[in-house]
Parts: C-alpha cells; sequence; structure tokens
C-alpha cells in the first residue's frame, strides 16, 4: 500500500455510506451549498438498498403495530417520490384476498380506511371491496378466494434510485467515490480527519471534514464501535429478507398481497415484463453483516405462501433467480422481527465540536424525509446546512420526462429516434428517462450504438454507465444498473465481463 496523500481541501460534510440514506443525505447538503463528500465500500447500493421488495408504500402493516406517524409520512412521501422520478417510479395497485384463516375482513377494511385517509396529499385511487368471482384479478386465485380488497401503493427500481441521488448529488458539486473504504477517523481540533482506502488500488488518503454523517446501513454500529472508537447505547437489529423470481404466474399489471397464517404477508408483482417477483421473508440475522444468500427453507416458505392463493402452483425449481439483504433496523426490543419499528433513530455526538450524526433504520419510501431531517439535526452545529429544504419538488435525473408521463415521453423518444427497436425504447426510457437522449447521442442507427454485447445492450450504454453511473464491474452493470442479467445468457455476461474490465483499465 502507498503512504497516504493529503488533501488540502476541508469538507462541510463526509457521508459514509453509498446506499439510499447516503446519497439522499448528500444530494440534499450539496443542494442547500454544502461541499460534501461520499464515500461507498463497494458499488452504490451493493447492499440493501437494492434488496428491497422495490415498493413505494406506506407500510399496510405497519398499521396493525400502530405505527401511524411512520405510516402518514411514507404516503405522503409515496405521492411526492411517484413525481420526482415517473421514470424509474409508477402507481401499482395491489389486491388483498380475504383469509379466513387470518384477519377478518372488518379489520382489512378498516386499516384500507385509514390508508387512504392518513395522507391529505394522496392522489392514487382509493381501496375498492371487489369479488373476484366477477373481477378479472380473480382468475389467478383459487376459487375459495371470493372477497377481498383492491388498494393502491407504488413501486420503484431502488438500485436506480441510489443512484440517480448520487448523480444529483455530483452535479450540484458532491465528490462521490465508489469502492472506497473509511478506515480510521479522530476528531482533531473540532474536525473529522480520515483514511480513505481505495480498495482497487490499495492507496489511501487522510481528509478533513467539519461533520460526519454515519449512513452505513448494516454496518452503522460496527463502524461506531470498531472504526470511530465511539461508544453508542443504540444499536440496530439485522433482519434478512430474501425474494425469488420465477417466470410469469399471471396476466396482468396488479401485484397481490397475500396474508400468511403467521400473519406475515407475501407480494407477488410482475417483474421485468416475463417474471414475478415473490417476497419477502423476515429471518433474524445474528452474524457479521455483508452479503447473504437466500435459504433452501426461505424458498418453500416463499413458494408455500403463494400456492396458498394462486392457481398456478409456484415450484422450487422454478426459481431463476433470488436475491437477499440485511434490513438494519433500529432495535427497539421487540421480540418479533416482524413486529421491529421501521422507523429510523437520527443520534447525533457532538463532542469535542466535530458532529457525527448516525443513522439507525429508515426505509425506502421514506429516505429524502430522512435527509430532511438528518440535515435539520445537523444544521445547529454546521449552519451550511441549514438552509430552505428543497427536495420535495425537483426531479431526479431523467425525471423531467415532460408532458403525458411515461408513455408521452416514450412515444416523443420514437419519433426522435425511430431506429430504436420497440423494447429497447422502452427499455431506456423506463431505465433512464430524459438522460436516454445523453446515450444515443447523435447515433442515427443501431449500428452507431456500438457492439451489441447481449440482447439489446449495447457498448455505448454500457459506457454511460461506466462515465456517468460510477459501474466497475459487470454485476454493477446487468444487476445494479439494470436486470438484464435475468435476460442474457452465460456467454452474453462473459462479454459484458471482458468489455467492462477492458474498459475500466
Amino acid at each position: 500500500m502507498s503512504a497516504a496523500e493529503t488533501s488540502e481541501r476541508i469538507y462541510d460534510l463526509l457521508v459514509i455510506g453509498g446506499g439510499v440514506n447516503g446519497t439522499g443525505i448528500a444530494r440534499d447538503a450539496c443542494g442547500r451549498g454544502a461541499s460534501v463528500l461520499l464515500v461507498e465500500q463497494d458499488d452504490l447500493a451493493s447492499y440493501t438498498s437494492s434488496s428491497s421488495t422495490k415498493l413505494i408504500h406506506g407500510g399496510l402493516r405497519y398499521l396493525e403495530y400502530y405505527e401511524f406517524r411512520l405510516v402518514r409520512e411514507a404516503l405522503m412521501e409515496r405521492e411526492r417520490l411517484l413525481t420526482m422520478a415517473p421514470h424509474i417510479m409508477w402507481p401499482l395497485r395491489f389486491v388483498l384476498p380475504h383469509s379466513k384463516l387470518v384477519r377478518p375482513a372488518w379489520m382489512l377494511k378498516a386499516g384500507l380506511f385509514l390508508y387512504d385517509h392518513l395522507a391529505s396529499n394522496m392522489t392514487l385511487p382509493k381501496s375498492i371491496g371487489v369479488d373476484f368471482r366477477k373481477h378479472s384479478s380473480g382468475r389467478a386465485l383459487k376459487p375459495e378466494y371470493t372477497k377481498g380488497f383492491i388498494y393502491s401503493d407504488g413501486w420503484v427500481q431502488d438500485s436506480r434510485l441510489v443512484v440517480l441521488n448520487a448523480m444529483d448529488a455530483a452535479e450540484r458539486g458532491a465528490d462521490v467515490r465508489v469502492r472506497t473504504r473509511l478506515t480510521a477517523a479522530q476528531r482533531v481540533n473540532g474536525q473529522w480527519v480520515a483514511t480513505l482506502e481505495d480498495r482497487i488500488t490499495g492507496q489511501t488518503q487522510t481528509v478533513r471534514a467539519k461533520a460526519m454523517v454515519n449512513a452505513a446501513g448494516p454496518w452503522v454500529a460496527r463502524l461506531l464501535a470498531d472504526t470511530l472508537k465511539i461508544p453508542n447505547s443504540k444499536s440496530v437489529r439485522l433482519v434478512k429478507g430474501s425474494h425469488i423470481i420465477v417466470p410469469r404466474v399471471y396476466e396482468g399489471p396488479q401485484a397481490y398481497i397475500f396474508q400468511n397464517p403467521d400473519k406475515r404477508i407475501v407480494f407477488a408483482i410482475p417483474y421485468e415484463q416475463k417474471f414475478t417477483l415473490i417476497g419477502t421473508t423476515d429471518i433474524p440475522w445474528k452474524d457479521e453483516p455483508g452479503k447473504v444468500g437466500i435459504a433452501p427453507d426461505e424458498v418453500t416458505y416463499l413458494c408455500e405462501s403463494v400456492n396458498r392463493y394462486l392457481n398456478v402452483q409456484v415450484r422450487e425449481s422454478d426459481v431463476v433467480w433470488s436475491y437477499a439483504g440485511l434490513r438494519p433496523l433500529y432495535d427497539d426490543a421487540s421480540a418479533n422481527a416482524s413486529a421491529v419499528t421501521r422507523d429510523y433513530v437520527l443520534d447525533l455526538d457532538t463532542q469535542d465540536g466535530a458532529p457525527l450524526l448516525s443513522i439507525f433504520g429508515g426505509k425506502i419510501t421514506t429516505y429524502r424525509k430522512l435527509a430532511e431531517h438528518a440535515l435539520e439535526k445537523l444544521a445547529p452545529v454546521l449552519p451550511v446546512v441549514g438552509g430552505q429544504s428543497w427536495t420535495a419538488s425537483e426531479v431526479l435525473p431523467g425525471g423531467d420526462i415532460g408532458e403525458g408521463g411515461f408513455d408521452g415521453a416514450l412515444a416523443r423518444l420514437r419519433r426522435v429516434a425511430p431506429w430504436l427497436p420497440e423494447e429497447l425504447a422502452w427499455r431506456l426510457m423506463r431505465n433512464y428517462g430524459s438522460r436516454t437522449y445523453e446515450i444515443i447521442g447523435q447515433a442515427n442507427s443501431m449500428d452507431d450504438m456500438g457492439e451489441l454485447l447481449g440482447g439489446d445492450l449495447s457498448t455505448r450504454e454500457v459506457d454511460y454507465l461506466m462515465a456517468r453511473e460510477w459501474a466497475r464491474t459487470a454485476e454493477d452493470v446487468l444487476w445494479r444498473r439494470s436486470k438484464l442479467g435475468l435476460h442474457l445468457n452465460d456467454a452474453e455476461k462473459a462479454r459484458v465481463e471482458t468489455y467492462v474490465q477492458k474498459k475500466a483499465v
């Protein structure tokens, strides 16, 4: 390892963690005029923020645990987020069959009434009761499920949401460094002096910052105890959530929410046009944080959960992909993992004049509000972030898609670039929104897009991901910047890997 370099620059804020909370805080702070350095030990959204059920939702089941404030905030944020990035987020209708084995119908109806009315800014269609013998959504269900409800929530490409926040932060002046780890930090003369390690080159650098945010997700407590040597009474409870992807098991754009006898719920959601996403589990995790995978009994549980309701039965052998992640929930001492609060706690340590804000818990839907609250907490000791909140009304990169929403934007793209295959035009607009035009540039044909590495993935698109979105590996390209890994064969994936490795040199 080379000798450490020292940066002469003093940042206002050093953010540790490139998940949705860290990038959201970095974006908000830059928009208020702060100088920000964000570091992530792996790729953006490598862990929790790419392993969600990918919902922008209030959390209907949290009402059962009296989390009214959290649900209300989440419902209000759902409305805001759907307008901030309409290319990667969109409304969904959720079908909730009533099962006599679980909650009574009156309880579901009362919960949905609250869900519809807790937020004053709700624009999505409200819930309705349905007879599945007459409603099209009933065709996918076993005949014993005759009654139920349909309500609204939203969908998000979670890892792309993280990338877009990082992009906006960078475009507003943030220094964003992936595969960069904080190895040490201490307070010196009222500032943080931090040592960073580039995990690719092994080089280290010392930087200074007036304040630091610990948004390390599953590592938040470890960062405090092991790296910063700061005692803290708060902790996180790690809960593993796993999902499976199977070939599409029902027709239609609707999602389903199924109640299990153990009172947990499992979603079945249309995914990547050809598939159905099924999840999630709630498994307490006692080992060290890091990459996790689905266990065989979790696959069985998820299959049994949907098979209880669906006509088309899902087998373990149908699973084409699975993913799992650790949710760092604030430890409120609940005995049941499913009952642990999904709310967040912000802990500010100001000893020796160098502020440290640690983020415990949180969920994707409330990330923007969490960032606002984080800066409000920091403002008395870091006045540069005390400016007006602004993120509620500003779109994320690519979100300025114009009149007519997604369909209007897609129609305009088809007129401007009629040579794009229809499926590719749709995918580009869904992933990049108005930034699609930056990718196609002056191209006038598919030949101008460069070599096709697999499916419709061109070298021009990969170049964009590496230059503008911090992609460094084929995994970054195929599984976090997109889900093309589901659609390419092994030879095509290998071509992407070879191209990215050569380009990265």
